[in-house]
C-alpha cells in the first residue's frame, strides 16, 4: 500500500499567515468592516467565503463576499514576488521522497497564488501533485481536501500523514483519517492543535526535518 505525505502549505511550508492576516484585515477596512487582526488570524485557514462567513456572521450577501475575498486577493497579491519560504521546507520535502513517500500539497491556493507558493518552496521536483480549491466541493475543515491529496496519491489513509498549521488543518486530517502533524509556525498555540487532533507538534519544517525519525513520518516498524 502507498503512503503519502500531505501538506499544508500557507503557514505550514511558507511564511504567509499573517500576510493573509494583513490582507484580509484591510479589505473588510476598506469595505467599513473593524475586525481584530487576532480573530483574522485564527480564521485563517478557512476557505475564503467561509472565512467571511466566520468573521462576520451568516446571511452575508454573496456580492459582499465575492467582493471581499477579490480585495484580499488583489492585496495578498503584491508579496508574491517575495514569498518566503521556512527554514527547511523543500528539504524536507525532499527527503520524504526520497525515503518512499507520495509528497502532495493541499491547499486552497491556485492560479498564480498557487504558482507562487511553489516557486517559493522550490522542490517541485519533489512534489507529485497538488489538491487544489478547484478539486474540491468544500474546504477545511472538511476532509475533502486530505481525501483528495490521498486519492491523487493511490495512498491508504491509515498510512498517511497530513502536516499542517491550523486547527481547520487538524479538523480536516482527523475527519479523514491520516495522522495529523502540525507547526507553530503558523502562529497557532500548541494546546488548540492538539485539542484539534494533532498528535505530534513541532516548531517548524526544519524541526520536523531533524526529528524525523520520532515523529510520524519516521520509518515504519
Amino acid at each position: 500500500m502507498k503512503k503519502a505525505a500531505v501538506f499544508d502549505v500557507d503557514g505550514t511550508l511558507v511564511d504567509t499567515n499573517h500576510l493573509h492576516v494583513v490582507a484580509w484585515w484591510e479589505a473588510f477596512r476598506q469595505a467599513g468592516h473593524r475586525v481584530a487582526m487576532h480573530d483574522v488570524h485564527r480564521a485563517v485557514g478557512l476557505p475564503s467565503g467561509d472565512l467571511v462567513t466566520h468573521l462576520l456572521g451568516e446571511g452575508r450577501d454573496p456580492a459582499e463576499k465575492d467582493a471581499l475575498s477579490a480585495a484580499h486577493k488583489a492585496l495578498y497579491g503584491t508579496y508574491f514576488d517575495r514569498l518566503p519560504a521556512l527554514p527547511d521546507a523543500g528539504r524536507l520535502l525532499r527527503r520524504l521522497d526520497g525515503q518512499g513517500w507520495s509528497v502532495v500539497l493541499a491547499t486552497s491556493a491556485d492560479g498564480a497564488e498557487l504558482t507562487a507558493l511553489r516557486r517559493a518552496l522550490g522542490a517541485d521536483d519533489a512534489v507529485m501533485a497538488t489538491a487544489s480549491a478547484d478539486d474540491v466541493a468544500q474546504g477545511k475543515p472538511a476532509p475533502d481536501p486530505v481525501e483528495q491529496a490521498l486519492e491523487l496519491a493511490g495512498a491508504e489513509p491509515e498510512r498517511s500523514v497530513f502536516v499542517g498549521d491550523t486547527v481547520w488543518d487538524m479538523r480536516a486530517g482527523v475527519r479523514a483519517g491520516v495522522h495529523c502533524v502540525a507547526v507553530l509556525c503558523g502562529g497557532i498555540p500548541r494546546p488548540e492543535l492538539e485539542a484539534a487532533g494533532a498528535e505530534a507538534v513541532f516548531r517548524n519544517p526544519a524541526h520536523l526535518l531533524a526529528a524525523l525519525e520520532e515523529s510520524p513520518l519516521g520509518p515504519e516498524e
